[in-house]
């Protein structure tokens, strides 16, 4: 599982720069629509986030000459995973309850959320056409 995918390409890029060109060329119909906006509500900046599963989303971001896109929490993933981090003092029910919330989480992550990646990537690649590397 690969959180996170880069893609190479022949100019650099600001994150204006790739929301309009994105506003210009994602098929809004067929690979969903997205947004600028802080993907929860500890982030520090803004993103082009893309929905993916209830606990998770994409983030697409340049960096200098790359095209970047990663899986993210949604507001309610980040709830859930700090409800699962609170210490148990060692009560089993508890603890196994937290261990049922990780692992399908972690389910979650390398199932239909690695799919989901893999799909937004090569639409990228695709409409960024000859600009990759």
């Amino acid at each position: 599982m690969k959180g996170r995918q880069v893609i190479k390409t022949n100019c650099e890029w600001t994150r204006d720069e790739l929301l309009e060109f994105m506003e210009q060329n994602w098929d809004k119909e067929n690979y969903c629509d997205f947004e600028l906006r802080k993907p929860t509500a500890g982030s520090l900046a803004e993103y082009i986030t893309l929905p993916a599963t209830e606990h998770y989303q994409i983030i697409a971001y340049p960096n200098k000459n790359k095209v970047i896109l990663s899986m993210c929490e949604t507001p309610a993933g980040a709830k859930l995973n700090l409800a699962a981090s609170i210490p148990t003092n060692g009560k089993v029910f508890a603890s196994a309850a937290k261990y049922g919330v990780v692992k399908n989480l972690s389910k979650e992550r390398k199932g239909p959320l690695e799919d989901i990646l893999q799909i937004y990537t090569a639409h990228m690649k695709e409409i960024l056409g000859d600009k990759v590397l």
